[in-house]
């Protein structure tokens, strides 16, 4: 069977065939070099020498809440149509799922090294795992067991839910994101774009000259020693604990904690010795509860990818997935 899985977020769509339970010709498409996805797809596989006709199957991971035929896509210009979409290219379905249910998925189907536990832990048999990252914006999903070594993904929109305040600097923060934004969701610093409003509301508020102006540039300063940084990564780090728990203590994932997305793995070593452990447990009463729960920052370069082929087979299969 020839089937195209894609794992599509608000900057890149992810592309790959999967043969015999395995991904083949990976590729990467900038999504604002095309109109459709149909029109990606198709740019796709004809740089991997594809025929359109030859597709049997399509699982796309999206970033967004998905039900009905009509989805738009949460952080980038595409919309997309079930009926017009297989019409198109020539399918009798389409399965869509969430693309962090399909992260989750891909938790099941990890590699040695792929893998680096940050907070040790014990994972406490039969419960749920969260999984949580920060990217284009913020993806949460539970995994659950569901016996015979078979997972279910929860899909979310956690990436929504109101910032919490922990701190009085919190509460500043807070208050000039709230001026500008209105609602203050927790995406809103914990992305890439909102690490850069997160030093640029810090910069506000201190009174300090703004000098850097893209995520990347204020990662890159904060390594290299530039103090200033260091402390909006630090407040960056803090933030995605007290999320990471709230979700632990909503979904009683005491399985452990996958960090993935895009962003945590390229300082992970200033992530280990961040604040992120001990707000991630700094629940009042229930800090307790987090005593062996591990946390791990997930390395692997495609797992979106392969959770949406586990989704396809496991639908092919009468399985669980997670549509």
């Amino acid at each position: 069977m020839t089937a195209l899985v894609g794992d599509i977020g608000g900057t890149n769509a992810r592309f790959a065939l999967w043969r015999d339970g395995q991904l083949e010709s990976v590729r990467v498409l900038p999504t604002v070099e095309y109109p459709r996805p149909e029109d990606a797809i198709r740019a796709y596989l004809q740089g991997v020498g594809q025929s359109v006709e030859a597709l049997q199957a399509v699982c796309l991971a999206c970033a967004g809440p998905v039900s009905g035929d009509d989805f738009a896509f949460t952080n980038n210009h595409w919309r997309l149509s079930r009926t017009s979409f297989c019409q198109d290219l020539g399918l009798s379905d389409l399965l869509l799922i969430n693309d962090f249910s399909a992260m989750a998925l891909g938790m099941t189907r990890l590699r040695e090294g792929e893998l680096i536990e940050v907070c040790p832990g014990q994972s406490a048999a039969g419960r749920a795992r969260l999984v949580i990252g920060p990217g284009t914006g913020l993806g949460v999903a539970t995994l659950l067991p569901v016996g015979d070594g078979m997972w279910q993904a929860m899909p979310g929109e956690g990436g929504h839910v109101c910032l919490p305040i922990g701190t009085t600097r919190e509460a500043a923060l807070w208050a000039r994101l709230h001026e500008k934004l209105g609602h203050v969701n927790a995406e809103a610093i914990l992305s890439g774009g909102g690490l850069l409003e997160l030093y640029r509301t810090s910069c506000a508020l201190d009174g300090e000259a703004p000098r850097f102006t893209s995520p990347a540039e204020v990662t890159a300063a904060a390594l290299t020693g530039d103090a200033y940084a260091e402390a909006v990564l630090e407040q960056f780090c803090v933030w995605l604990g007290r999320i990471a728990g709230d979700n632990v203590l909503t979904t009683g994932a005491q399985g452990g904690v996958y960090i993935a997305g895009g962003i945590v793995p390229r300082f992970v070593e200033f992530f280990a010795r961040s604040g992120f452990s001990k707000s991630f447990r700094d629940k009042g009463n229930m800090s307790r509860y987090f005593d062996r729960v591990p946390v791990w920052v997930v390395t692997a370069e495609y797992p979106g990818l392969e959770g949406a082929g586990v989704a396809l087979q496991q639908l092919l299969e009468g399985s669980l997935g997670g549509r």
